[in-house]
């Protein structure tokens, strides 16, 4: 049985290796990084993914922010957010945004596990349409942690050439955080 969505690079229901291409992978170095960037993002591809682990120089726990293509303008983002942690659950949502905030990095300065998850860019290159954006991830703290799913839009019919990553609170993401950026066909 194929789950829909996870394999949704599949070609005619046969999961296939070439169907994933990195194009970039990014490693946080010593003392942390306020953004990671990823740019010049060819348009050859149907999807953009993401997948990351990170935490945040932070005491607490910090959401990963999502802006594409530079654009910091309020009203262009919008998103929503489902939280488990064990024991509560909760959802959220935000419209009039500057960017996407989406799931946690893990408290970096007390836990030494980093959090991990997957982002979607579905049809970034096509101009025709606003971009949605969906991601999936979580971290664990030895009895704490969370598990996130969100979806977001960018209200922009560009072509997405440019991806920025960065922790809320203006908090780096610590070193050893990693980020990979690939083309689904």
């Amino acid at each position: 049985m194929i789950i829909t969505g996870i394999v949704a690079s599949g070609i005619s229901g046969h999961l296939s290796t070439n169907n994933f291409t990195s194009i970039q992978t990014v490693t946080v170095g010593s003392g942390g990084a306020s953004s990671i960037s990823f740019s010049s993002i060819p348009s050859t591809y149907t999807h953009l993914q993401i997948r990351g682990i990170g935490a945040a120089n932070s005491s607490s726990q910090k959401q990963l922010v999502i802006q594409l293509n530079g654009d910091s303008t309020a009203g262009h983002y919008a998103d929503h957010l489902l939280v488990g942690d064990g024991s509560t659950a909760s959802a959220g949502n935000d419209t009039g945004l500057g960017a996407m905030y989406f799931d946690r990095l893990s408290p970096g300065s007390s836990s030494s596990a980093f959090g991990a998850f997957v982002i979607d860019i579905l049809d970034y290159a096509n101009t025709n349409k606003n971009k949605t954006v969906r991601v999936l991830g979580g971290w664990d703290g030895n009895g704490s942690g969370q598990i996130a799913l969100g979806s977001g839009l960018w209200m922009q019919t560009s072509a997405v050439n440019s991806v920025t990553l960065f922790s809320d609170g203006a908090v780096n993401i610590n070193q050893y955080s990693q980020f990979a950026l690939y083309g689904v066909k």
